[in-house]
Formats: structure tokens, C-alpha cells, sequence
């Protein structure tokens, strides 16, 4: 492993990659392929990598990464439809 490694390090070096292009090709795959290994599971996948959640959810929309969920923001539910009761005098 060490050496496939090494040898990936001496190809990115004789292609003139940048160290923060090369942080970046790596994470991005990785993330890719931990994700895709825990089916869209964002919580197995941090712990896989070693990262939270949030950092997580941060690459993924850095790096344009998407679950193939759909992910839908709950709206708050209004004041009325909470059953509010109202002082009466």
C-alpha cells in the first residue's frame, strides 16, 4: 500500500499538481466512495473517515457530492397550527 501510495505522490509531483489540488482530488473521491460503501449514511460515513457530520455536509456541498436523497427542509409549523391558546380577559 505504501508504495502504490509513493507512487501516486511521485505522479502528481511530475504533473505539477498543486499539494491543494491534489488534498482536494483525494477527499473528494474519498468521501464519493464512503459514501457510496454506506449507501448515503452521512452518520456512518464521518465515522468512517474520522470526521463529524458537519464537516461532512461542508464537503460534500463544496465538493458538489449529493446522496442521492432528496432532502427536503422542514417548514416550522405556524403559530395557529400549534393549537395556541390565547389569553382571554
Amino acid at each position: 500500500m505504501k508504495n502504490e501510495f509513493d507512487g501516486l505522490v511521485e505522479q502528481l509531483l511530475k504533473g505539477n499538481i498543486f499539494m491543494q489540488e491534489a488534498i482536494e482530488l483525494l477527499e473528494k473521491r474519498m468521501i464519493a466512495l464512503a459514501l457510496q460503501a454506506n449507501e448515503g449514511n452521512q452518520s456512518a460515513t464521518s465515522k468512517q473517515l474520522g470526521i463529524h457530520r458537519n464537516t461532512l455536509l461542508r464537503k460534500m456541498r463544496d465538493y458538489q457530492l449529493d446522496t442521492g436523497r432528496a432532502h427536503q427542509r422542514r417548514k416550522p409549523v405556524s403559530r395557529e397550527a400549534r393549537g395556541r391558546k390565547r389569553k382571554t380577559a
